[in-house]
């Protein structure tokens, strides 16, 4: 397997393949604006030989130049939900700590982290019941 590829951009990587709907459905959840006009600055990856990788598998698989504070998985359990929650991993603050936002509010992650306004723990902390961030 090679490495995930570099970008400035918060890598989304796609590790479940069994449905190419649920995938369009996430492409447009993170295309589309947010209620106040903003967007996750994100690059799909969307390659086979990624599938089945977990978040502990995937750090070790960052290129050395990838410098974004965190790194996306559309897994089995996201792409199953209409609520589409993936999995953040903080590359930064706790490295390889998890949780788990729904596609819409992905952005707030992505947007706050790449320009140190917030911390992941204030997002950590703000997860519902379920391990899921949906807003605060």
């Amino acid at each position: 397997m090679t490495e995930l590829p570099c970008s400035a951009n918060a890598l989304v990587v796609r590790t479940d393949f069994s449905s190419d709907a649920a995938w369009e459905a996430l492409r447009l959840a993170l295309s589309s604006p947010s209620d106040g006009g903003f967007l996750a600055c994100v690059e799909l990856v969307d390659d086979r030989q990624f599938a089945g990788v977990t978040a502990e598998e995937a750090l070790s698989l960052l290129p050395v130049g990838y410098r974004h504070p965190l790194l996306v998985l559309a897994d089995a359990v996201a792409l199953a939900s209409e609520e589409l929650p993936l999995v953040v991993v903080d590359l930064r603050e706790e490295h390889g700590r998890c949780i788990r936002v729904v596609a819409g509010e992905l952005w707030g992650i992505e947007n706050n982290l790449s320009i140190s306004n917030m911390d992941f723990r204030e997002f950590a902390g703000a997860v519902d019941e379920d391990g899921v961030f949906r807003d605060f």
